[in-house]
């Protein structure tokens, strides 16, 4: 029970209505959350970088399966499958499954009656296709169908993402752009209807120099200036919502970014530091530790395989740590 509750502290903070899909924003790729959790313009050859921008997946994968496992928050597990084929010179697909559990609950009556245990869960079937215009432009879509348990109530919603990727291979520079969750509920929990969490991002992944360093920065939640977030006690119980007066420019400008710096001295290797602005500033009043906002990982291709580990401690009592495993076939 604590460990949803935590989960759903991290997840709501910064929502801009009420949602029952905030898990859409979680990555399951290690590669996006080792660079802060966003990281739409970061190339490469990992099809789970899918659910950052589908203008991602292209046709130099050939062939690959991947799996993906995250222990979440508390008692919760985050899972994701994946696979993609490309299609002639210029095209890819895939197909993918994400599912989180939030682990066991008690459930209990509004009169406190005691009602057993259940586990809420999200499902996300996902299907993407992608094409180069040229050499440098790359489009592609991704489509998905949206299904969550939560004790007896149940809900469906359909959504899609679009982005768009530019590559310049011999600058090392990356530009994207990506509209988030546009979609919507066709079967509600009850009367009222939860929104997607609709966003759109841009991305600049630019390497430095000519050498093996590259930095990543993503804008997120660009339709809205001022991201809602609360203020805890010491005992982390929620106290109030933040006033107007606690939006000051520059902070809720960073809340809008997050930034990465990669080590990458062949296609074959990867060490990737983040930092999450927003994060760090949700985690302030909700016994933030040092490492808060902050997250690393690698990566490591060896011949027909291809293994990334993220880890990150947004609060002092939750500790993240993913794990990617490719097969190129």
């Amino acid at each position: 029970m604590a460990g949803a509750a935590l989960l759903s502290a991290h997840l709501c903070h910064g929502q801009l209505a009420a949602n029952a899909y905030s898990f859409l924003d979680v990555s399951s790729a290690t590669h996006a959350l080792a660079l802060g959790g966003h990281a739409i313009a970061a190339v490469g050859t990992d099809p789970m970088m899918v659910d950052q921008n589908p203008a991602l997946l292209g046709p130099e994968i050939e062939r690959v399966a991947a799996l993906s496992y995250m222990r979440y928050f508390g008692s919760s597990n985050f899972a994701a499958a994946r696979f993609a084929h490309s299609v002639g010179e210029r095209g890819a697909w895939g197909v993918g499954v994400r599912y989180l559990d939030y682990g066991s609950i008690d459930g209990y009556t509004p009169d406190g009656s005691y009602t057993g245990t259940f586990k809420p869960q999200d499902i996300s079937i996902e299907g993407t296709y992608s094409h180069d215009f040229t050499d440098r432009l790359r489009g592609g879509i991704n489509a998905k169908i949206i299904y969550s348990n939560y004790e007896e109530y149940t809900a469906v919603a359909l959504a899609a993402d679009l982005g768009i990727n530019y590559y310049n291979e011999e600058n090392d520079l990356s530009l994207s752009a990506v509209i988030k969750n546009a979609g919507g509920q066709v079967k509600r929990f009850n009367e009222e209807y939860d929104h997607l969490p609709f966003d759109v991002q841009l991305g600049y992944m630019q390497g430095l120099g000519n050498g093996p360093f590259s930095l990543a920065i993503t804008a997120h939640h660009l339709t809205h200036w001022k991201l809602p977030y609360y203020k805890h006690d010491q005992n982390g119980t929620q106290d109030s919502v933040a006033e107007e007066e606690d939006y000051k420019f520059i902070p809720t400008f960073f809340r809008h970014l997050t930034f990465g710096l990669q080590y990458s001295p062949s296609d074959l290797f990867y060490v990737a530091l983040g930092y999450n602005y927003k994060t760090r500033g949700d985690m302030g009043t909700f016994q933030r530790n040092f490492l808060s906002g902050f997250s690393l990982g690698l990566g490591l291709n060896v011949k027909d395989f291809a293994v990334g580990v993220s880890f990150s401690q947004p609060h002092k009592s939750a500790t993240t740590l993913a794990l990617n495993l490719s097969y190129f076939m």
